[in-house]
């Protein structure tokens, strides 16, 4: 019984941290959906190639780290500590490293 427990959190965490990592994407990759001024400025490849990375990245660091420090350590809530730890450093470099790429505005 206490391997499925074990089982479910990590599973827990692994979605949880794929919905933090985007909805800590979202702000910054909203105006190459909306395209800024007029729409003249749109990349949709930010939810095609972006989203699916950064959702990948955000359970999968946390899951790592969790499945490692619970290896290691064998205690769940030092490797859940652990495992939240990565996924902050983990947005924290998202969102210091990333920035989308938006196309200078010509001014004649």
């Amino acid at each position: 019984m206490r391997e499925e427990r074990l089982g479910c959190a990590g599973i827990l965490l692994a979605a949880a941290g794929a919905v933090v990592a985007v909805l800590a994407w979202a702000p910054k990759a909203r105006v190459n959906v909306h395209g800024g001024f007029e729409g003249m400025h749109r990349d949709l490849s930010v939810l095609y190639i972006d989203l699916p990375l950064i959702a990948a990245g955000g359970a999968l660091i946390p899951l790592a780290a969790w499945l490692l420090a619970l290896r290691v350590l064998r205690r769940p809530w030092l490797a859940a500590m652990i495992a939240s730890g990565a996924l902050a450093l983990g947005v924290w470099g998202l969102l210091a490293w990333w920035t989308p790429y938006q196309r200078p505005e010509v001014m004649y």
